[in-house]
């Protein structure tokens, strides 16, 4: 098959592998090693036709007799343009995929909020799932005009984060290339705490000139892995706080109605459950031990569920003290098993 290239698709892949192979050891590339290197099992001498035909057409050439080939610009060219053309595709496939999910997220998890109060007249809450395990998938830097780079970094549980970086002038496509690769063999896999002040300065000497671009990147990189300012939380059932005299003879009512529009102490809740990592099955708070301040007349309980790669969220009751506490358990050990079971068959 012909690219719109004009090349074979053979041909693609062996000066996809003489790229690469001189990317990672800066040392020309001979017949033996693509032998080796790809899984076109060719022999020696049908690639020696091979890259003898990429080298008349200008994509590889011959720093010297006996030597084996390095990258032309040319070379360089189409590597950088399929590889962007490539990474643009699966980025844009990644994020349809997320928007589509987080739209089915936010119905279902509305639905379980509605469900439990119903289920057990209490005050109830589902936190959206966010990224808790701080790993980082991979990094694209791209070009948006000569003064910006876009930053798209992919983490655990395929969240995408996007920064735009100002800089003073610009990046070559080969650069942008090399930033890339270096950023992605360094970070790819890493969460933040591995990220040291011995590593961030490997990154910059690497870097070489671009090395406030690395900056950039490790400072969004670090924002991004926070706990989540976009995290959602759904509730139902507030006014149920009403049917339980101990509760709505003083202002407690009203502190937990506030708690509930306002959904501010509700994220600390969650920040806090999701903060230990030992707490990954159900927790009871029961009046003063609660973390939140306007609901120490209540009992409040709480349970994370998974969805793999780091992804939690958190289901939270809110009752008297007097609350049935066998049902109430039942209750959120079903639904944390639904979700868990629900968003692992929707992987």
């Amino acid at each position: 098959m012909i690219s719109e290239h004009g090349l074979s698709d053979r041909k693609l892949k062996i000066l996809h592998a003489v790229i690469q192979n001189y990317l990672e050891t800066g040392e020309p590339v001979g017949s033996r090693t693509i032998s080796k290197y790809t899984d076109l099992n060719l022999s020696s001498a049908t690639i020696r036709n091979e890259m003898a035909d990429l080298e008349e057409l200008g994509y590889i050439m011959q720093p010297h007799t006996s030597a084996g080939r390095i990258p032309s610009d040319k070379g360089y060219r189409l590597y950088v343009d399929m590889l962007m053309e490539e990474k643009e595709q699966e980025l844009g496939e990644l994020q349809e995929q997320m928007l589509d999910k987080a739209d089915r997220m936010e119905q279902l998890l509305k639905q379980a909020a509605r469900v439990l109060a119903s289920n057990t007249n209490y005050a109830t809450m589902v936190s959206t799932p966010m990224n808790h395990s701080n790993k980082i998938k991979f990094i694209q830097l791209s070009m948006v005009d000569d003064e910006q780079v876009i930053a798209v970094i992919v983490l655990g549980g395929n969240v995408i984060k996007n920064k735009i970086i100002r800089i003073e002038e610009p990046l070559s496509n080969e650069n942008l290339l090399k930033l890339n690769m270096l950023l992605n063999t360094t970070l790819n896999g890493m969460a933040i705490e591995e990220i040291n002040l011995g590593l961030i300065a490997r990154l910059k000497e690497q870097a070489g000139v671009h090395s406030g671009v690395v900056s950039d990147v490790l400072d969004a990189v670090a924002d991004a892995i926070q706990i989540d300012e976009d995290m959602q939380i759904y509730t139902s059932g507030a006014t149920n706080i009403f049917k339980y005299p101990e509760l709505s003879d003083n202002q407690s009512a009203q502190e937990i109605i506030n708690a509930f529009e306002e959904k501010q102490q509700l994220t600390e809740l969650v920040t806090q459950t999701l903060a230990k990592e030992e707490n990954t099955g159900i927790q009871v708070y029961i009046g003063n031990e609660t973390p939140v301040q306007n609901m120490k007349d209540c009992s409040v309980v709480t349970a994370t569920y998974e969805l793999g790669d780091g992804m939690k969220g958190t289901i939270g009751i809110i009752g008297p003290k007097r609350m049935d506490y066998e049902h109430v358990l039942k209750s959120m050990k079903r639904l944390q098993n639904e979700l868990d079971q629900m968003f692992h068959k929707k992987e």
